[in-house]
């Protein structure tokens, strides 16, 4: 008689109704860190200047899309280096990691936005940034060929850009649903694993192995009697 216990049809993981409650408290998890967060960070709102390259007398109008390239790319250094941060009322370093500069690649024009924590400041930081670009360029004009001009001042914002708390909460729920399922997916083959070790461990110490198959006895040929 074969003793061999039974296998589980499902991982003990699985089986577990328990388990099941990870996800619920995952969502419930994320959705208060990402509340929290939103409602406990200052609101950020954005200000855009924008500012063109104009070509100078008896230049070439091409050579204004890519000096716009170029000055896009040193936008905030030349502001560092100039008087942008006076103008602004911050630091280089604020300028560094909250301005930032696009061109457009069938227009010579150069957008400046800038992120602060009020609307006013947003406005003066994008500003100053761009009167700096116009300065600088009024400087190396006669060897440039071009310079830059400003085309619309930056308008103060109404509404922060920053994400609101409701959101942060949805954004949060979401992430800790995705990592509570992703944790009750790798749970059950872990526990799956260490179930087959336990019942080979107990199949060796009970010493029962699976038996092959004993053929049954050929028939014995039929021999005639001595007479």
């Amino acid at each position: 008689m074969n003793t061999t216990p039974r296998r589980p049809l499902l991982p003990a993981g699985l089986r577990t109704p328990g388990r099941w409650a990870v996800l619920p408290a995952a969502v419930l998890a994320g959705a208060a860190l990402g509340g929290g967060y939103g409602a406990l960070k200052a609101p950020q709102y954005a200000a855009t200047s924008y500012v063109i390259v104009v070509p100078a007398e008896k230049s070439d109008p091409a050579a204004a899309l890519g000096f716009a390239q170029a000055y896009g790319r040193v936008a905030t250094d030349i502001a560092v280096t100039g008087d942008a941060q006076v103008w602004a009322g911050v630091t280089a370093d604020t300028l560094r990691r909250n301005v930032q500069a696009a061109t457009s690649p069938d227009a010579p024009m150069i957008s400046i936005t800038a992120k602060a924590e009020k609307p006013a400041k947003a406005v003066s930081m994008a500003d100053g940034v761009a009167r700096a670009l116009i300065l600088d360029s009024t400087h190396v004009a006669s060897s440039t060929g071009v310079k830059v001009v400003q085309f619309s001042r930056a308008t103060k914002p109404v509404a922060p850009v920053s994400p609101s708390a409701p959101l942060s909460a949805l954004v949060g729920g979401c992430a800790g649903g995705l990592l509570g399922g992703l944790a009750l997916l790798v749970r059950p083959k872990r526990a799956a694993a260490r179930g087959e070790a336990r019942h080979s461990r107990q199949a060796a110490a009970s010493g029962t192995a699976p038996t092959a198959a004993v053929p049954a006895p050929a028939a014995a040929a039929h021999q005639p009697e001595a007479v």
